[in-house]
């Protein structure tokens, strides 16, 4: 991304949507996969992770991100993912790392119990962790162990920005009420950003947005 953005408002999305396209035309590759602190790689580039329920379609959309049909393995049975998965973007200057799902427990000490140990000193002790993409699935109503989750990345202190899964499967009207509601929970969250993507990764949608945001991070 340059580093003067053009004053025009029109210009500047479009310069972000291109250095994410750009970021994400280069291979993209599996690297590593840590089942605790004490396995992850030396700290390098700039790391953002992808979290959410079991069922919200992470995989597809690291998959859609990147353009790889098969990068990350879409499991036939939810909860699969037991430990982080690391996959380099380009030369490394950037990595998306695949965070275990919180599953279908709803009770928030399950959560916690499942999250605080791994994940929680993950989230604590990473410092090229630049952002984590909560994502919720469009359809359902936001549930106890996402709020839960919210909690533990505003303790955690990381920046955190909400994407909403599946949107080819609802109607606009109440996609848009969907987003609002979303927005209003985000506003709630200190560790939150105050810009939900909406994305599909049957139909593309907001995958070109999601791109430039990740890639705004390099700038």
């Amino acid at each position: 991304m340059p580093e003067t953005m053009p004053p025009d408002p029109d210009l500047r999305e479009a310069a972000a949507l291109e250095a994410g396209r750009l970021l994400f035309a280069q291979t993209t590759q599996f690297v590593h996969a840590a089942q605790t602190v004490e396995g992850l790689l030396e700290a390098r580039g700039i790391e953002v992770a992808l979290a959410g329920r079991s069922n919200v379609g992470k995989s597809t959309l690291i998959n859609a991100i990147t353009g790889h049909v098969a990068l990350a393995r879409v499991a036939q049975a939810p909860g699969r993912t037991r430990q982080l998965n690391f996959f380099q973007v380009g030369d490394g200057l950037i990595s998306i790392v695949d965070m275990p799902g919180y599953g279908y427990a709803e009770a928030p000490k399950a959560v916690k119990r499942d999250w605080q140990g791994l994940m929680f000193r993950y989230l604590r002790g990473r410092p090229n962790l630049r952002r984590v993409l909560l994502l919720m699935d469009a359809r359902i109503e936001d549930k106890p162990a996402d709020h839960t989750i919210m909690g533990i990345l505003d303790k955690a202190a990381v920046a955190f920005q909400i994407v909403l899964t599946k949107a080819d499967k609802m109607k606009p009207d109440v996609l848009a009420r969907k987003h609002e509601s979303i927005m209003a929970i985000a506003r709630q969250h200190p560790a939150a950003l105050n810009d939900v993507i909406t994305t599909s990764s049957e139909t593309g949608l907001g995958i070109a947005e999601l791109r430039a945001s990740i890639a705004a991070l390099l700038a």
